[in-house]
């Protein structure tokens, strides 16, 4: 691997973006729309680095996986605008669509589901909508977290932005635990490995 810098600030430029997506504000911080921050902020800590800086319209942190220099992103625009966020960052550093890594909820699983694809369209989840739309292309990995099936009689902004039980937070740990290891495994060697290793329905 190899770091590209810029040449006059001599700024690290990252091989990988990577995502989590969920809302700013604390009255949102263990709704399950969160997950993705819950994920990244697991992912940040691991690697002993912080949140300290804000760009892009998001909280930003430099970490290294394996030699790969990655920036990690909690876009501070809300879900729905989460694309406004991501292309900023995409468009400073030239960082393909097949190397931003995005975290998000899935409401078509139940807690302790993990899904690691390649690509495709949204599932309904808005801000990973968003972020096609900005890029113009489906052809962005991600990584999807199971926050539970949304029951018949709940609207899915209400469920969306329901906070998980004590009970469903015990079972995120290990899931979160797991979405950690398919990043690094990803950026480290490829996605297949990732969805081989970590893919799990429950």
């Amino acid at each position: 691997m190899f770091w590209r810098r810029n040449k006059t600030n001599k700024e690290i430029t990252p091989e990988w973006i990577i995502v989590g997506l969920g809302n700013p504000g604390i009255q949102y911080e263990i709704t399950r729309h969160n997950a993705g921050f819950l994920c990244i902020d697991t992912l940040a800590k691991d690697l002993g680095i912080e949140f300290s800086k804000k760009r892009f319209d998001s909280l930003v942190a430099h970490g290294n996986i394996d030699g790969t220099e990655c920036l990690l992103m909690k876009p501070q625009t809300y879900m729905n605008s989460s694309g406004k966020a991501v292309i900023q960052a995409v468009k400073k550093y030239g960082i393909p669509a097949e190397r931003v890594l995005v975290i998000a909820d899935d409401i078509c699983f139940n807690v302790g589901s993990l899904r690691i694809r390649r690509n495709g369209s949204s599932g309904g989840q808005k801000g990973v909508n968003d972020i096609i739309e900005a890029l113009e292309t489906q052809n962005f990995p991600r990584i999807k977290i199971g926050v539970g099936k949304r029951p018949d009689d709940v609207s899915t902004v209400d469920w969306v932005l329901g906070n998980f039980s004590d009970e469903d937070l015990k079972s995120l740990e290990s899931v979160i635990e797991a979405a950690c290891f398919a990043v690094k495994e990803t950026v480290a060697y490829n996605i297949d490995n990732a969805m081989g290793k970590y893919n799990k329905t429950v």
